[in-house]
């Protein structure tokens, strides 16, 4: 194997930038360690503000150990699955450290899944208790479940206990109809009850190779599968985090969490990594524009975390004072395209960073520098400690040349054990000991990895591999476009075909003749979307991402209809 066929990510002694080599092994540790570690060294310092009431590391530290003691007298045992459908609140961290410190194993379920999604994690995770909000999005969800599988308890977190006096207030009685009835029944308890006993919880004997997060894959083809993420894999991420970042421990971040930590980018970045640093975490429970410059203007954020539709967002309005003092800027999640970056730095004067990263990894496995060579529409060389390879899409097990594309492979500490019963969907996953990423890239002389497009997203033409993302970064390119997804859709005469679905800029204007003329010289033939559709809008994630998924959903309805490609 030459050497141009892997690259090793690491970081040099000053801890500036990321250089083409090996890094030394990252220490195993428990999760719970990082919240430890964060009390002994910074207890007076804030950990948590949430919507103007902020909480000490020493009091988070305190409110954890009840909420453990109180798990454990609820049946709480060592890898039993506990859980949390908790928006971006104070409770979400005190349970999670709650959780881990008794030797549960954390299920990460989004408030915003249906009945049926909710059901299906809970079933194929074995939960037996859930921690949720008394949202009226998302406690009736969990009601039926109550007693099915193997749940057994709710325990309810209400949302105005932990808002400052007067807004709990206000929000108490101007929000009703989002706050949902409590069940009466003795299978839900109040997150008040949980920590009522103030006695610590029995000690558990704990290893960093232990199961610590069931995190479920988004299943965009079929059923989603649990990530097996071990304490060590996620406290890994966070060491690789803490050395690409940098870190000065005389002096407090400041984290603008918008982004749902039940999500693995925000797990790792917004929640794992700043109590490892000792940051604070400013939580917001959700993403609206005047409340999240607001409170970026009051808490003066150091580091912020996003997907590319909040940069794409933000682009749009003043923000005058949002972005001052943020020195650490990364966009994770979907493909971040060149004008968008370009825009948001040019307006803030803040350098965004790309990284890439996957639910299977904890989940980050490259990113550019925060310092040091960016290379336009590239997520960077590997992540501290972190392996990559190219591996032949025909043959997983030929290491790709330099410049050549492949699927992207990688190895590190961060790579998860397996999916939660699911023997077969982990060997197809792990080639040569590698984890297969079901994405199409390559690596260029520098190490830097550029991603062509998903395995699955592949677009046959007549015979041709047409990879969605080229189309998509081509039409980018265009200054009235603000949103862009191809999709192939069925061709009688070619098999498949591209198809674009485009949202424009707020008072722009652009026919589909115009874009295809910006096209022809950006593109090849081949290439060339067969239509393009404008919207309004296009079809969002539940944590922000564009979905594909949803368009391919529609343009089969609409194909089984009669209908026909617009």
């Amino acid at each position: 194997m030459g050497a141009a066929a892997q690259f090793r990510g690491k970081i040099d002694p000053a801890g500036a930038s990321p250089v083409p080599d090996e890094m030394p092994p990252i220490a195993p540790r428990l999760i719970t360690d990082l919240l430890d570690h964060a009390v002994e060294r910074h207890g007076g310092w804030s950990a948590v503000d949430f919507m103007g009431r902020t909480w000490t590391y020493a009091e988070i530290g305190e409110l954890a150990r009840k909420a453990a003691r109180g798990l454990q007298d609820l049946g709480v045992r060592p890898g039993m699955r506990v859980g949390l459908c908790l928006p971006n609140t104070p409770y979400y961290v005190i349970c999670y450290f709650a959780i881990l410190r008794i030797g549960g194993v954390v299920v990460n379920l989004n408030p915003l899944y249906t009945e049926r999604e909710m059901g299906h994690l809970v079933e194929d995770s074995g939960a037996s208790v859930i921690i949720a909000s008394d949202l009226a999005m998302s406690l009736p969800k969990l009601t039926p479940l109550v007693g099915k599988h193997q749940l057994t308890r709710v325990v309810v977190c209400p949302i105005a206990d932990v808002l400052p006096s007067w807004k709990g207030r206000a929000y108490r009685l101007f929000k009703r109809k989002d706050i949902a009835h409590e069940p009466h029944d003795l299978r839900f308890a109040r997150f008040e009850d949980l920590i009522a006993r103030d006695a610590a919880p029995d000690p558990v004997e704990r290893n960093p190779d232990d199961l610590a997060i069931l995190q479920y894959t988004g299943g965009t083809t079929g059923v989603p599968k649990g990530a097996m993420l071990s304490h060590a894999n996620l406290t890994a991420n966070s060491a690789q985090m803490i050395a690409h970042v940098g870190h000065m421990p005389e002096r407090q971040e400041r984290t603008l969490g918008v982004l749902p930590m039940f999500h693995v980018f925000a797990l790792t970045t917004v929640l794992n990594y700043s109590v490892d640093t000792a940051a604070e975490m400013i939580l917001l429970p959700r993403f609206e524009m005047k409340s999240f410059l607001d409170t970026a203007r009051r808490t003066k954020p150091t580091q912020f975390f996003g997907v590319p539709t909040l940069y794409t967002a933000l682009n749009g309005v003043d923000m005058h004072g949002a972005m001052d003092q943020v020195r650490v800027c990364i966009s994770g999640g979907a493909p971040l395209p060149l004008d968008v970056r370009q825009t948001f730095e040019t307006r803030t004067g803040v350098r965004v960073v790309e990284g890439y990263g996957l639910t299977e990894a904890s989940p980050i496995i490259a990113c550019n520098p925060l310092e040091g060579q960016v290379k336009d529409n590239s997520c960077g060389p590997a992540f501290p400690g972190t392996v990559l390879e190219i591996r032949g899409s025909e043959d997983p097990h030929k290491i790709m040349a330099t410049g050549e594309r492949g699927e992207v492979c990688a190895r590190g500490p961060q790579v998860m054990q397996g999916y939660w019963n699911r023997p077969d969907a982990t060997e197809r996953t792990f080639v040569d000991g590698a984890l297969r990423t079901g994405d199409i890239g390559y690596l260029d002389e520098d190490g830097y990895l550029f991603l062509v497009d998903r395995i699955k997203d592949l677009i046959l033409c007549s015979g041709y591999n047409v990879y969605p993302r080229v189309i998509e970064d081509a039409i980018y390119e265009h200054p009235s476009v603000s949103e862009a997804v191809v999709i192939g859709v069925p061709d009688e005469y070619r098999g498949q075909s591209p198809k674009a679905f485009v949202a424009l800029r707020e008072g722009a204007s652009l026919s589909q003749d115009e874009l295809m003329e910006f096209l022809k010289e950006r593109i090849s033939k081949i290439e060339m979307p067969s239509s393009i559709e404008f919207r309004d809008s296009l079809p969002k994630t539940l944590v922000g991402k564009l979905s594909k998924k949803d368009l391919v959903a529609e343009e089969a309805a609409r194909r089984a209809a009669g209908g026909t490609a617009s």
